[in-house]
């Protein structure tokens, strides 16, 4: 498919599609944590999706690349990776899916500071500066309502799912800064999901017993997590960045937590009050001005 210059039809359902699997993903994780241990899971999850992409790029012949520098890059991302889904499902272990993807979807927050000052062409502008205080406000009220939420109201989950969104912020600024942009989506992927599987299940014993209440369920939850969120949700979202602009691409990212907050009542019911509505819509509305594109002049 040609690069395109903005959103169409296709791009709109392709990407409220991802938004949906974004904020389904983090259900998936909540219950799959009740029959395998959360650091366990995501080196298993991770190991099995490295076996996935190793698979997908020998079927459309793409080449694999260790050269020094990219290989370099890639460790570095990778251990990135490892930190953001190690506070990830631990933060989803402590605290409810709601709290956890209200804080997570913070990233946009870290990534523009982080930005303002590494990258010189992304300088912080009142739309975004604006974005960030209503997104960081949502933060704070989240963390801040302290509600019983089901004894799903954690501090260290809420530091964890902060983590988190750090680590992924850091993610998305090394991809643009370091070598590691130099090669595929998949190759990017595929470092990520290695250093992350291999560092991961090797940390899992020091967190307690492997398998908890282990049922058919968890692994079918394992199951779509390696194949359907890693393998196919990452690979097809770097696939779209590669012909929506960027900034349009990110403007759905707003979605994700929206959906996050809807599935974990929906289907985990966990309680939502005014507090937490309150959160959600900040945090969106300031993901949404952080990422919407600059009107040009005379356009």
């Amino acid at each position: 498919m040609d690069r395109k210059d903005k959103i169409d039809a296709f791009g709109v359902i392709a990407l409220t599609g991802f938004a949906l699997l974004s904020g389904f993903n983090q259900v998936i994780i909540k219950l799959v944590n009740g029959g395998l241990q959360p650091v366990f899971f995501a080196g298993v999850r991770s190991l099995g999706a490295l076996f996935c992409v190793w698979l997908w790029m020998r079927f459309r012949g793409k080449s694999f690349d260790f050269s020094r520098r990219i290989f370099v890059a890639g460790l570095f991302v990778g251990l990135i990776f490892t930190a953001e889904f190690f506070c990830l499902f631990l933060a989803l272990d402590y605290s409810s899916v709601s709290r956890t993807t209200i804080l997570y979807y913070s990233m946009p927050i870290w990534l523009s500071l982080a930005a303002h000052f590494f990258l010189p062409g992304d300088r912080m502008n009142r739309k975004k500066a604006l974005g960030v205080a209503l997104a960081f406000t949502g933060v704070a009220i989240a963390i801040l309502d302290r509600g019983d939420q089901g004894g799903q109201a954690s501090l260290i989950g809420d530091v964890f799912a902060v983590l988190a969104a750090i680590g992924w912020a850091g993610i998305a600024l090394c991809v643009r800064v370091t070598p590691i942009s130099e090669t595929s989506p998949e190759m990017q992927l595929f470092y990520q999901v290695a250093v992350s599987g291999i560092i991961l299940t090797l940390l899992a014993p020091f967190f307690g017993p492997l398998v908890r209440d282990l049922m058919p369920i968890h692994l079918v939850g394992l199951l779509f997590q390696t194949v359907v969120v890693v393998t196919i949700g990452f690979v097809s979202w770097f696939w779209l960045m590669t012909i929506y602009p960027a900034s349009g691409v990110a403007s759905f990212s707003f979605l994700s937590p929206i959906f996050g907050v809807f599935f974990g009542w929906a289907i985990l019911d966990e309680e939502i009050g005014l507090a937490t509505i309150g959160a959600i819509l900040l945090v969106a509305i300031g993901i949404f001005l952080i990422n919407r594109p600059r009107r040009v002049r005379g356009v």
